[in-house]
């Protein structure tokens, strides 16, 4: 079959193109998915980086697990697709299902999902045109949507579930959404919205016209001098509660400045740098909660696929390519000239 294979940790040279890749076949409890479409994620380019880090070694090249990685791999953990043969344990009449894949391989009967691996990191993902997944995430779906549309959803909107779950955001609250037009931060905006909250979306200037287009209520070019003032000024005086936050880098501080006392920062990304400077009197005189998330549950996963079927949430195609153009979409997905997703379709 074709494939992108990711060789090791380094540069986009380390992601090879095949189509000699040996079809997986389902062990028990598996399914085989033909995969329709895939879509592109920071994890993937961190995990292919080996951006991590240890907690030892802040620039130690290290899965997301931050532990010992397998290579050759197969990334890609938003996949779309039918499946086409079952496992052992599996019901034969699920083939030609046409399913929606959660990419989080949980630990335990529960939500574990502190330890728990993913599809497309410790197991090989859908950067291909096949791959076996446990049958349990693998979700039927019926949708007027096209494949491509409907990859656009998995990780972003299960992560941006979670982080407004561990944030406690509720209806009437504030939340400020930093990197606003990326995938996680364009689904922030679609799900605090749909729980009544009002959103305020940190963007570049040239996206602001999209990000209110998807509903934003209230907008602010991150190329603005003074950030806290600009949120103030927008906002009326009205507090902030909630920084739904996946950027870090040299904002973190001026997010948490924005922050009423008792406010609320979920933290679950760094693609601005890892690394920041904090005034810690800030925390601790505020009584603000700094809050890490990562991944998603199952419940979670459900709610996103909720909102899919009642349309309470659209997807954002930012660019489609195929596979054997991988290099250049993780090449254009680094640049951050988009809104939403960019997508793989392995045809």
């Amino acid at each position: 079959m074709k494939a992108v294979l990711l060789r090791g940790f380094g540069d986009l040279d380390m992601l090879d193109y095949r189509e000699d890749v040996p079809v997986p076949r389902p062990g028990s409890g598996e399914v085989l998915v033909k995969v329709g479409a895939c879509g592109l994620n920071n994890s993937d380019i961190w995990t292919r980086e080996g951006a991590y880090g240890l907690e030892t070694n802040a620039d130690a090249q290290s899965g997301w697990l931050r532990e010992p990685m397998r290579f050759p791999m197969i990334q890609g953990g938003d996949i779309v697709g039918r499946i086409v043969e079952a496992g052992a344990d599996v019901p034969c009449d699920r083939i030609g299902e046409r399913v929606l894949v959660d990419d989080v391989l949980y630990t335990g009967e529960g939500d574990g999902i502190i330890d728990s691996g993913c599809i497309g990191s410790e197991c090989d993902g859908g950067f291909a045109e096949f791959v076996c997944v446990p049958a349990g995430n693998a979700h039927p779906i019926e949708s007027d949507m096209t494949d491509v549309e409907l990859a656009t959803f998995p990780i972003a909107y299960q992560s941006a579930e979670h982080m407004l779950n561990r944030g406690r955001v509720s209806a009437g609250e504030t939340v400020v959404i930093p990197g606003a037009s990326g995938g996680v931060g364009s689904a922030l905006v679609q799900l605090a919205r749909a729980r009544g909250a009002r959103t305020v979306a940190i963007t570049s200037r040239h996206k602001i016209a999209e990000l209110r287009s998807l509903g934003a209520e209230v907008c602010i070019a991150r190329e603005e001098p003074d950030l806290p003032a600009a949120v103030a000024e927008a906002l009326g005086g009205r507090p902030v509660d909630v920084v739904t936050d996946v950027v870090g880098g040299s904002m973190f501080a001026d997010l948490l400045r924005i922050l009423r006392p008792l406010g609320r920062h979920v933290l679950a990304g760094a693609i601005a740098g890892p690394i920041v400077e904090v005034d810690l009197r800030t925390i601790y005189l505020k009584h603000l909660e700094i809050i890490g998330a990562s991944q998603g549950t199952r419940d979670e996963f459900g709610a996103v696929l909720g909102h899919i079927l009642a349309g309470r949430i659209k997807p954002l195609v930012a660019a489609v390519y195929p596979l054997r153009d991988m290099r250049q979409a993780q090449a254009d997905f680094a640049a951050k000239d988009f809104v939403g997703k960019i997508v793989i379709a392995p045809d």
